[in-house]
């Protein structure tokens, strides 16, 4: 059963086509896709305007243009059938005229749009009249609304849901479920009010002897007042993941005993006789970051510890990295040279290392060894690490419900800078807090499930972002959030069937591990060469195939289940009931490992 749906065929033109649910959940299912379903309120902002759009792949196409608060909408008046590009407006990364009044050369005067998801949009306009300068003003101010006293438009919807996705993760029920409080750890609200610390949770797990007092000392000592938390529990050794951000050692080596002391009730919680340390960083950049204040646990202070470099680099190289992979994947594939031009970009490289360390982590805690994880601040790669670590090592964060509460937990209550990273509604396109590391996180994910096939499917996260976790801040979360946007897993959990994956079986104890290796690692093609046809048009693969099979078969089943179940209510269905035999495999054995929790 393929997911039919209006996706964008060549730097985002809209053609309805069949693709594998994969695939669909990721490039569709966003609350406005179309005007048709049009649950929140689109407000026409500029009148049809006759415009150029110079396809890189269809050449330059006449049509109209219309502009809302939310979407930008081209259809092609010349073309049969039809071009529309749909685009919304915080897909939208950045808008520049291009030429002049006194411009030469056929459609050289109008508009450069540059968006986040890997393609550039170019519309060419009349020059007389200064004809562009309405739609780049309209566009201008409501694409980064936050630039201009506005508000987002997730404020604005009106789609309204059964469930409240607010209300998905419960911080105590998930502490609950590992087995939280206990004899060795105790759960404290000394950050109740954020005073403690800004950009963490308000209910914190710590070292059953750690006092109040002793928190307050340390969190002196950790950039941010982050301090050691606990984040996850293996319920069979004990062993913990706890997270942090550098301690603040600086360029004379201060020391801090309260940290030091901390850090060994960690240690002591499990009775092992080291604590393992993960620095994200490489060592040179922790080095570095003494000059600045920060630095790292050094085996003169912490006597008990071994520290773990990963060498994970930060969120500017990422940054660059990205920029590169969108040179050589858009608008066109430049085969003959494409592995040395994907190997310069170091993307692939980026992703081993990631997985590679949270392999690290997850194998530590699989031992027995309780680990403490920070980078600088520890709010990018530290949350990559960490919440990657726990899908190998917890069934739970595999299913739709647990994989939504992992990243709240993980990435929104531990304060990951999704505005800033990646700059949603604001104008300033070129300011350096800009970083993919949320799309990495997705992409490691994916990595993974190609790999175990058991796991999670990579569901629509990142086209949705603007839904729900962009909003939230740097510091603390505007609370009154909850009661004036719809949260992102409101629509998810509608229609939980679509986004079930027949792949995944439960398994309570497996630990899955990916292969870090570039021999085993591929670009995701589907998301990042996504809006080119011709990439489009290359045959599904065999996993494609087999995934639309089993979810047919999967409806099928369904349907004759339902059908048995209505014969056996009848008078006559005796009889059907008294034929079977022992080893006959029934209607509910046989979707048992089809229709599972995901």
């Amino acid at each position: 059963m393929a997911c039919s749906v209006g996706v964008d065929g060549g730097n985002g033109c809209v053609s309805s086509r069949s693709f594998p649910v994969p695939l669909a959940l990721f490039l569709s299912r966003s609350p406005s896709l179309s005007f048709t379903r049009a649950p929140s309120l689109p407000l026409s902002l500029s009148p049809d305007k006759d415009i150029i759009y110079i396809c890189p792949f269809s050449g330059a196409l006449k049509g109209k243009v219309f502009i809302t608060n939310y979407r930008l909408y081209f259809k092609s008046a010349d073309a049969d059938p039809a071009v529309t590009l749909d685009v919304p407006l915080g897909a939208i990364g950045r808008v520049e005229k291009m030429g002049g009044a006194s411009s030469r050369g056929e459609n050289s005067y109008g508009l450069d749009i540059t968006c986040k998801d890997m393609r550039n949009l170019r519309f060419a306009l009349k020059q007389e009249g200064h004809s562009r300068r309405d739609i780049f003003d309209i566009l201008f101010k409501y694409a980064f609304p936050l630039s201009h006293g506005l508000l987002l438009f997730a404020y604005l919807s009106q789609e309204k849901f059964e469930e409240n996705g607010w209300s998905v993760y419960k911080p105590m029920e998930e502490f609950r479920r590992q087995g939280l409080p206990n004899d060795k750890w105790r759960v404290t609200f000394i950050n109740a009010n954020y005073e403690l610390c800004d950009t963490y949770p308000t209910i914190l797990v710590v070292p059953f002897k750690a006092t109040e007092e002793d928190l307050r000392k340390v969190c002196t000592f950790r950039s941010r007042g982050r301090i050691p938390v606990l984040s996850w529990i293996h319920r069979e050794n004990q062993a913990v993941i706890c997270r942090c951000s550098q301690p603040l050692v600086g360029m004379s080596g201060k020391r801090n005993k309260d940290d030091e002391r901390y850090l060994d009730l960690i240690r002591e919680a499990n009775g092992t006789a080291k604590l393992t340390i993960y620095d994200a960083r490489p060592s040179v950049n922790a080095v570095a970051n003494k000059a600045t204040g920060g630095g790292y646990e050094g085996d003169d202070a912490y006597q008990n510890a071994e520290l773990v470099f990963l060498d994970i680099h930060n969120i500017h190289v990422m940054r660059e990295s990205l920029k590169k992979l969108k040179d050589i994947v858009y608008p066109n594939v430049e085969e003959s040279h494409w592995l040395s031009s994907l190997e310069s970009t170091h993307w692939l490289e980026h992703i081993k290392l990631v997985i590679s360390g949270a392999i690290q982590v997850a194998d530590k805690i699989s031992g027995g060894n309780s680990v403490v994880v920070h980078c600088s601040d520890g709010w990018d790669r530290t949350a990559q690490l960490t919440s990657l670590a726990m899908l190998m090592l917890d069934s739970h964060y595999r299913t739709l419900r647990g994989f939504q509460v992992l990243l709240e937990k993980e990435w929104i209550g531990f304060g990951h800078k999704f505005a800033n990273r990646i700059g949603h509604g604001d104008k300033n396109h070129a300011d350096q807090d800009r970083s993919p590391i949320f799309v990495q996180f997705i992409d490691c994910v994916w990595q993974m499930t190609k790999q175990v096939g058991t796991g999670h499917t990579c569901v629509a996260l990142y086209r949705h972002l603007s839904l729900h976790v962009l909003l939230t801040s740097s510091t603390v979360l505007d609370e009154k959030l909850r009661s004036k946007t719809v949260s992102l897993w409101s629509l998810v959990n509608s229609d939980l069937s679509f986004y079930q994956n027949p792949f995944y079986t439960p398994e309570s104890n497996r630990v899955l591990y990916p292969v870090a290796s570039m021999r085993h690692l591929e670009l995701w093609v589907t998301y990042y060469i996504r809006w080119n046809p011709r990439i489009r048009q290359q045959q599904q693969s065999p996993v494609e195939q087999r995934y639309i099979e089993l979810l047919a078969l999967r409806d099928e089943y369904l349907k004759k289940l339902e059908e048995l179940q209505l014969s056996d209510s009848s008078p006559n269905s005796s009889h059907l009931s008294n034929s079977s035999t022992p080893n006959a495999a029934s209607p509910t054995q046989h979707i048992t490992h089809l229709h599972t929790p995901f």
